[in-house]
């Protein structure tokens, strides 16, 4: 379907190559309209129980930028979150198509990093030092741009998941929306969790980064450990780029699920009153 779809468009935008888990850049935006996407077939289903065994959320981070590269997402055979950046070519249209589907959608939130990166969301980052005011606002323009989410993770934020008063103010603003959080984590010296604790915001950190290493040999790796984890814990969260390579990784991976009795599910439902965080 996808592909169909795809072949009516030139590529457009540069993919996201970020080795790390920040100073990504966001590829430039697209100069051609962004996509009108298909109508869902109906949500993701599988046929493991929907009340036992473990179970592992996939979040995949950065999309918004890349219409084509995006739209590949939706026909993701297994329940995913999708992170999307705010204000880029294809970030309202993919995030009504994803939710159409039964995929998650989340705010992915640009914050402040330790180190200078250059990217296109340098005029909409959130910084150390804002007044809860200022942060509301650019919260809420975010949060109008994808209207479907209902959550939110950081995109970068090393200088600012760090800060103790910055994520304070940050969770009152999700508190205040009624949104969750999901910490990508960018940094061991986190205050996320923490932050959202106080403030009562449902909050979980990421387990596992897939692709921050890409060779297919690391990404197996990594994905044994979350599967280990789903397992030991009974789930786990596991955060990816949205590059091509790892999505043919993770479509490789995805039957080791079905052989380990492992349900994938969204972050709200990870959330959902129940689970064991």
């Amino acid at each position: 379907m996808a592909g169909a779809f795809l072949s009516g468009l030139a590529l457009v935008g540069t993919a996201l190559f970020w080795p790390k888990g920040e100073d990504r850049p966001v590829p430039a935006a697209s100069s051609f309209a962004p996509p009108t996407l298909l109508p869902s077939a109906g949500p993701v289903d599988n046929s493991l129980s929907p009340s036992r065994g473990p179970r592992i959320a996939i979040v995949i981070d950065d999309l918004g930028y890349d219409p084509v590269r995006d739209a590949e997402w939706l026909d993701f055979p297994e329940k995913i979150t999708v992170s999307v950046i705010p204000f880029g070519p294809s970030s309202r249209t993919f995030a009504a198509s994803a939710r159409s589907r039964g995929h998650g959608v989340i705010l992915h939130v640009p914050m402040e990093p330790e180190s200078p990166a250059e990217d296109r969301t340098g005029t909409f980052r959130l910084r150390r030092g804002m007044r809860p005011e200022e942060m509301e606002e650019a919260f809420s323009r975010m949060a109008h741009d994808v209207p479907q989410a209902n959550g939110a993770s950081n995109h970068m934020g090393s200088a600012f998941t760090s800060d103790a008063g910055a994520m304070a103010a940050f969770a009152a603003v999700l508190k205040g929306r009624g949104f969750f959080f999901v910490d990508s984590l960018t940094t061991a010296s986190s205050v996320g969790l923490e932050a959202a604790g106080r403030a009562g915001v449902p909050a979980l950190r990421r387990d596992v980064f897939l692709d921050d290493d890409p060779r297919p040999e690391e990404m197996r790796r990594q994905w044994n450990q979350a599967l280990a984890i789903a397992k030991e814990r009974g789930e786990a969260l596991l955060v990816c780029h949205s590059r091509r390579d790892s999505r043919k990784a993770l479509l490789e991976l995805l039957p080791d699920l079905r052989k380990e009795g492992i349900r994938p599910v969204t972050v709200e439902e990870l959330l959902e009153p129940g689970g064991s965080r």
